[in-house]
């Protein structure tokens, strides 16, 4: 490799690895001077990556946010893991666009990493839901996380529907977006997959409290009345799992992101002990939000276990 492109690829990994660069402290790390940095930086330009300058006597460079996406540069595991994770899309509907990114990523892989990702054979199985537009999803999370009103056609007919968004969860397979329906001033739960969004957005809205407080049981409250009846016993926990590897596995749980390796589950069982077994399945570290008799199940279920650990094989 030329050394200008290898010296382009080293101070491309550097900008991602943090978010500031003192254009001093770049020019040491590659061993050059601050006027070879600005030159690669130029030419990183020239590219498409949106380098931000710095101004003032310790001015330096950031990677910024571009209109359109440039090459990314990933070291081995992160693109194994990328591959990984895409592989194993299950549920949502997005399974399409999840295949197109594997087939995008495994060709610019090197023939090493090709191999390590081929070789794991992988088959996620969960219900599956509807296909659902990845620009929908886009449209629909740009309008929660900007607090601003949506405006859009819903597939069971009508004038076109107006809702303060609030949030998108997964249940059974599907994407729901959870919102405040202006014209019916109540509260909604709207399938995504026939939602198709109006541009421009709406103006601004201050966000509403949720009945509740938690979004999670909101929706969870919303289908047992939907589906004629609650289950018996129905709990509450938060696991040491990403959202997304708890969704796939939760049936018609509702799971909430509390941080990329936190969860928020509610599910529902016919005893509080089938219910303490089922979240158990996930085998990570769980809290008891509640309610009481969910945390005495797992009590009783632990002495049992233990008990059962400590006596000899039966054969």
């Amino acid at each position: 490799m030329p050394k200008t492109s290898a010296r382009l690829l080293a101070l491309l990994s550097l900008l991602q690895a943090r978010r500031d660069w003192p254009g001093a402290l770049l020019a040491e790390r590659l061993e050059v001077s601050a006027r070879t940095v600005r030159r690669d930086v130029d030419r990183l330009r020239e590219l498409g990556y949106p380098i931000v300058t710095a101004k003032g006597p310790d001015g330096g460079y950031r990677l910024g946010a571009g209109a359109d996406l440039p090459p990314l540069l990933f070291d081995d595991e992160q693109a194994v893991a990328m591959a990984v994770a895409l592989r194993t899309v299950s549920g949502g509907g997005i399974e399409e666009a999840a295949a197109r990114a594997l087939t995008t990523v495994r060709q610019v892989m090197p023939a090493r990493l090709r191999h390590r990702v081929d070789a794991l054979r992988v088959t996620a199985v969960s219900p599956a839901g509807p296909p659902v537009d990845p620009s929908v999803l886009s449209a629909l999370s740009a309008a929660v996380h900007a607090r601003e009103v949506l405006r859009f056609d819903y597939a069971s007919g009508g004038p076109p529907r107006r809702a303060e968004p609030h949030h998108l969860v997964t249940r059974g397979g599907r994407w729901y977006l959870v919102a405040w329906d202006l014209d019916r001033a109540d509260w909604r739960t709207f399938r995504v997959d026939r939602i198709t969004p109006r541009v421009p957005t709406g103006p601004r809205f201050a966000l509403r409290d949720l009945p509740g407080g938690d979004v999670a049981a909101f929706v969870a409250d919303r289908f047992a009345g939907r589906d004629g009846g609650a289950w018996l016993c129905r709990g509450e926990v938060i696991l040491d799992l990403p959202a997304a590897a708890v969704s796939a596995y939760a049936g018609d749980g509702v799971v909430a992101e509390l941080g990329p390796d936190r969860c928020r589950l509610v599910l529902g069982a016919w005893s509080w002990a089938g219910l303490a077994a089922s979240i158990g399945r996930f085998d990570a570290d769980v809290d008891v939000v509640g309610p009481p008799e969910l945390k005495d199940a797992f009590a009783r279920l632990a002495r049992r276990y233990a008990a059962a650990a400590e006596r000899p094989l039966s054969l």
